[in-house]
């Protein structure tokens, strides 16, 4: 079943996300089952090219499965950009006799790895981290369910503020380029309305839904926006319309910014990462390479990197119905 691969280097790159360190530890330990070496890199594909690495076997990642953030640390490299980076990185795994890499990360990192197989026919396989779930081939990425437990709760203790002083809340979540957080929490919170970047509500029709609510006895609101929201420029730009249209609500605004990103992650998340990290290394020694593993209809999956990268990962349609239903 091992065929050439003896020995896996696994590291962690672009934002971090909760989960990380329960992928990194399946990994290792699914090394350690199968009696292959296992070297920690760190830092991201700078580490790689720089040689920053560790040997890992199964005692090395004990107690780490409830941590948040990355025990490798992450960064983003510039030079792993250019093919000198990657001929340096290259150099560096043969010299350390690594024989196929296991990279946690987005986009970036899985375009990194894309290259650097095609380039230098290096085994790769991929392991979705990012707290957006915004890549083509799973239904949740690493951090996903985590950051949205989170938001709900810090909505449940803002909903509390607004309730007591009458009082609308604008509470801004990541979400550059999918709102998938904004409105799953959006959902679960109860919000009063969701602004996603998949859906261009207009600032009319915001307070045309505002003004039904308040019409409707409430007398608080909390309103979701993705950071990637195209109704404003940004969320305090949304706040000084609605003071100016909306003179009776108390308008404020909360940015949950990077309390999204930490934290210990759901046990959901932890057997997630279990199941990815296993199925990463088993991919490899079965040699696959190029593929990014995903769980779709509760099945562990590979994706082709390249459709990873380049697919569109779309918003629930059901659930914006619900959404929308929900507000009324």
């Amino acid at each position: 079943m091992t065929g050439k691969i003896k020995k896996i280097g696994v590291m962690t790159s672009g934002g971090d996300a909760p989960g990380m360190n329960a992928a990194i530890r399946a990994v290792v330990r699914a090394c350690a089952y199968h009696n292959i070496q296992c070297i920690g890199i760190y830092r991201g594909y700078d580490g790689v090219i720089e040689g920053d690495y560790k040997s890992m076997d199964a005692r090395s990642v004990k107690g780490i499965i409830n941590k948040g953030g990355t025990v490798l640390k992450s960064a983003r490299s510039d030079e792993f950009r250019t093919k000198e980076g990657r001929k340096k990185a290259y150099d560096s795994l043969t010299k350390a006799g690594v024989d196929a890499l296991v990279t946690i990360g987005g986009d970036g990192t899985f375009t990194g790895g894309l290259i650097f197989n095609e380039e230098f026919n290096f085994p790769v396989i991929g392991i979705p981290g990012t707290i957006d779930n915004d890549i083509f081939g799973t239904t949740h990425t690493l951090g996903f369910d985590t950051a949205l437990n989170t938001v709900v709760e810090a909505i449940d203790k803002i909903r509390d503020t607004a309730s007591s002083h009458n009082r609308l809340f604008f509470i801004e979540v990541m979400g550059r380029d999918a709102g998938h957080i904004a409105l799953n929490a959006g959902v679960g919170a109860g919000a009063e309305e969701v602004l996603i970047p998949e859906e261009d509500l207009g600032l009319d029709r915001l307070l045309e839904s505002l003004n039904r609510s308040k019409q409707s006895g409430k007398s608080s609101s909390i309103v979701v926006v993705a950071e990637g929201d195209k109704i404003g420029k940004n969320v305090f730009e949304l706040k000084d319309y609605v003071d100016e249209h909306m003179s009776y609500y108390d308008v404020r605004v909360s940015v949950l910014g990077h309390i999204q990103r930490g934290g210990s992650p759901s046990c959901f998340d932890r057997v997630l990462a279990s199941r990815m990290g296993v199925k990463a290394v088993e991919s490899l020694l079965e040699g696959k390479t190029n593929f990014m593993v995903g769980l779709l209809n509760n099945k562990m999956e590979l994706t082709p990197l390249e459709k990873a990268i380049k697919g569109e990962s779309k918003i629930n349609l059901e659930l914006l119905r619900v959404s929308e239903i929900m507000t009324t």
